[in-house]
């Protein structure tokens, strides 16, 4: 008689964990069985600012959003811990919008907690950063993707998890010239987060080639958009914003405040691609992505928040996994061993997508490719073929060193 023998679970989760590059256990020292268990304490800070409504209904509103992310991340980490006598814990401090953010800081030091998964604005974050307490911590920023983290306004105390803008600009740029599309209008909306990534495309285009030949900016009031006059408000618009525009291959939307951008493909006044913060989006992760084991870590995710895995839920999964990829090398848990390992050319982090990532030493920045999809499909990854580094591929997108201001690990 023949059958399929049932492994414990928690074994079975090793073997599916082991074959997707996600922990090294057996890289990892030896433990003695008598020693005493090491406990890393994370602490994950963030701030109740209000979000605007999604445009569509189907749109995931997600309170959980990044802390569900860092709770998975602490299951993968026990489930490899527990063989070596490491256990990680997690605290979660969701601070009112504008509310303590020193007090937050000392709680979690009080508490013995020296590595912290941020969800912060930038400005917010860099005060986390100046506080007396956070100064012998590790902050990993997953939520502020600002340029000027990565340039004028790093800190030795914080890792960038998420991707900045200018990764996400060139990422999508290097696409477009590979697709011989280098004619871009570029219509951006008012808000500062709009104009900060527009202002990435357009150093974008200057890198790669492309030649936005006309900007605007959308202006107009909104309306009640579920209504029928709604619609047609928007109709007009979109017509209005996009009409006597120069001979253009793809229109880049720079909304990020989410106020505009979903109205504009299939309502442009020329039948032309819509990329950008809509239509082709670049970002770290997508619903769709299945590749190189992707489709293991979704179902996971899924199956313990009950939706799908938003983008910054997988930097904060990023985040605790790459403190635990770290406890499991070096055998210990205190800020500094795990930074000078972080940074080292042996740290690498299994993050399903095809290779393993690494932090820039100059802006401590994590290296990885952009995924750009669409709303429901992957579409391609970037950096594209032929676009060349002399270190690695992933250094094409974004600030490379000899142009970023930040010096932290010379």
């Amino acid at each position: 008689m023949t059958g399929k023998v049932a492994l414990p679970t928690s074994l079975a989760r090793l073997i599916v964990y082991l074959t997707f590059g996600a922990a090294s256990v057996f890289a990892a020292p030896a433990t003695t069985a008598d020693a005493d268990p090491l406990v890393v304490k994370i602490g994950y800070l963030g701030e109740a600012v209000p979000e605007r409504e999604p445009l569509s209904l189907v749109e995931v509103v997600a309170p959980d959003k990044g802390v569900a992310g860092a709770k998975l991340a602490i299951d993968d980490n026990n489930t490899t811990g527990r063989f070596l006598k490491q256990s990680y814990v997690l605290s979660e401090t969701i601070i009112p919008d504008k509310g303590d953010l020193h007090q937050a800081a000392r709680d979690l030091s009080a508490a013995g907690v020296k590595f912290v998964v941020a969800a912060l604005t930038a400005d917010r974050l860099l005060e986390l950063a100046a506080f007396p307490e956070m100064q012998d911590a590790l902050i990993f920023n997953i939520k502020a993707q600002d340029d000027g983290l990565r340039l004028a306004d790093c800190r030795a105390n914080v890792f960038n998890i998420i991707p900045s803008r200018a990764m996400k600009a060139d990422a999508l740029a290097q696409y477009l010239i590979s697709k011989q599309w280098p004619r871009w209008v570029l219509i951006s909306g008012a808000l500062p987060p709009d104009k900060a990534f527009a202002d990435a495309v357009r150093r974008a285009a200057k890198r790669f080639g492309g030649d936005i030949v006309e900007e605007r900016t959308y202006e107009f009031e909104a309306g009640s958009r579920r209504a029928d006059t709604g619609q047609q408000q928007i109709r007009k618009q979109m017509t209005d914003l996009t009409q006597r525009l120069p001979e253009y291959d793809v229109m880049i939307v720079a909304d990020e405040s989410e106020v505009f951008g979903e109205y504009l493909p299939y309502r442009t006044w020329s039948p032309r691609p819509v990329v950008g913060t809509q239509g082709l989006v670049p970002t770290a992760w997508h619903r769709s992505q299945e590749q190189w084991g992707g489709t293991q870590l979704q179902r996971r995710f899924t199956k313990a928040a009950g939706r799908w895995m938003l983008e910054e839920d997988y930097a904060a999964w990023m985040a605790v996994r790459t403190i635990g990829e770290s406890v499991t090398r070096v055998a210990k848990g205190d800020p500094e061993s795990l930074r000078q390992f972080m940074l080292s050319d042996t740290f690498q982090l299994g993050a399903f997508k095809g290779q393993g990532l690494t932090f820039r030493k100059w802006d401590q920045q994590l290296r990885e490719p952009i995924l750009l999809a669409s709303p429901t499909m992957l579409v391609s990854v970037s950096p594209q073929e032929g676009f060349l580094h002399q270190r690695t591929p992933l250094d094409t997108l974004g600030y490379d060193e000899p142009d970023s201001q930040c010096r932290l690990n010379p």
